[in-house]
């Protein structure tokens, strides 16, 4: 994502599992056709939590020579300085902290979920971002269950032109952790965002829902609402400002 010339890289995952074991939890085909060779250069690594399928060795270590800065939970910093990150290019933050650099204000907040990557559950923290510039406010959920941080958020930094929310690997016995549709479109309204992207879907099967269900289920319930949906095919260019660019309902098809 790149802001009035500021460029922004959230969770990587160019690996075609989302799994430390080899072929468990396999992309879909077709999801996985950029690489890290694709990625520009990058001015913020930001990294929400520390799951594998948000935090990702293989893909953190082939950009690590491209990004100039890297913004974390704390504790998730630790990885990237073991994995060859310079300890004075990762920011650990907790939530409500803030980094300022010029113009940018990029600010580490609350999400409802969890971490762990292997049998010790959360040791580090886990959290979303919102990237403040003088043209633009994005809000990017990470993973999160529905909870009242939504209406915080907002009353702390007022409406975001776009949120970035989880929308897909829910089940109604995980809604604590993962949103349901639903709930992914209250708090869009929550945070009186002015157009919604949906992710967390479309690449990993990590739930018992058909691929397609979360982005039907959204684009069904965004009729009702006052919320530009956004939903690009991979390798859409996406003009956040054009109000009139339009989207296909590609999972259709």
């Amino acid at each position: 994502m790149q802001l009035d010339g500021v460029r922004f890289l959230v969770d990587p995952v160019f690996s075609d599992n989302a799994s430390p074991v080899p072929y468990t939890n396999l992309a879909f085909e077709g999801s996985n056709i950029y690489q890290a060779e694709d990625i520009p250069e990058v001015d913020y690594l930001l990294i929400t939590h520390d799951h594998w399928d948000h935090l990702d060795y293989p893909s953190v270590v082939a950009v690590r020579e491209k990004v100039a800065q890297a913004i974390t939970p704390i504790g998730v910093g630790s990885y990237l300085t073991q994995w060859g990150y310079d300890a004075n290019r990762v920011f650990e933050g907790d939530w409500y902290d803030r980094f300022e650099q010029g113009p940018l204000q990029i600010h580490m907040l609350p999400a409802q979920h969890f971490s762990g990557r292997l049998f010790k559950r959360n040791q580090t923290l886990w959290g979303s971002f919102a990237l403040i510039m003088p043209n633009h406010k994005v809000y990017i959920g990470g993973d999160s269950g529905y909870g009242d941080h939504f209406k915080q958020i907002h009353a702390r930094l007022g409406a975001f032109d776009v949120a970035i929310l989880e929308a897909g690997q829910y089940n109604e016995n995980w809604r604590h952790i993962h949103m349901m549709p639903e709930e992914t479109v209250h708090s869009a309204l929550d945070l009186q965002a002015k157009a919604m992207i949906p992710a967390h879907n479309s690449k990993f099967k990590l739930s018992k829902h058909a691929w397609y269900e979360p982005l039907e289920r959204i684009s069904e319930l965004s009729d009702d609402i006052n919320v530009r949906l956004m939903t690009p095919i991979i390798g859409q260019v996406m003009w956040l400002d054009d109000e009139q660019q339009s989207y296909e309902k590609w999972w259709q098809q």
